[in-house]
């Protein structure tokens, strides 16, 4: 197989340190920041970050997509490039998310009846799946990265579905609560 070398070396460790580290980082501060809210005149609608979220995972789910094509065509050197993408573009999520959450007040979803529910459902295992991906995503790219293809292989089974399933539900979350900005 063509596969790419290694872009990091070793050491399971300190990558289990950092990549914990970062997960937990990202929770609490969502968490906290989700609390937290700037009262500043931006001179601009906030909700413009909520948009931009949107096309980011629009983004990412067609580079997964994209991602997944690459390397059942075995061209590996091409998903190892969606796929750093996709994780460069998910903290640029992380960061105008943030940025929403900071500058924007909560908005409250008014619809009734089935699409209420509907919207719950998505926003809930959005919210959830999102929360508990982080660490996985970083762990599949790590074993890529080290070249252990294995296993970077036996998560990406796993941790796939899950981020496309999140970035998809990012999008349509969007669309249904973004008429009530």
């Amino acid at each position: 197989m063509n596969y790419p070398s290694a872009s990091l070396t070793k050491n399971d460790r300190k990558a289990n340190i950092i990549i914990i580290s970062v997960s937990l980082f990202v929770f609490l501060a969502v968490i906290v920041l989700h609390e937290l809210k700037l009262k500043i005149d931006v001179n601009f609608d906030p909700h413009v970050f909520a948009k931009l979220n949107a096309y980011i995972n629009g983004t990412v789910s067609i580079l997964l997509i994209l991602g997944l094509f690459f390397v059942k065509s075995k061209k590996y050197n091409l998903h190892k490039k969606v796929m750093n993408l996709s994780i460069i573009l998910s903290v640029l999520f992380l960061l105008s998310y943030i940025a929403h959450h900071l500058l924007a007040e909560s908005t409250e979803f008014r619809g009734e009846g089935s699409i209420k529910t509907f919207y719950y459902v998505i926003l809930i295992t959005h919210i959830i799946l999102a929360g508990l991906s982080l660490p996985f995503i970083l762990f599949t790219a790590y074993r890529a990265s080290i070249a252990e293809f294995v296993k970077h292989k036996k998560l990406a089974r796993y941790v796939y579905p899950v981020w496309l399933y999140v970035a998809i539900t990012g999008v349509i979350v969007y669309f249904l609560i973004s008429p009530y900005y």
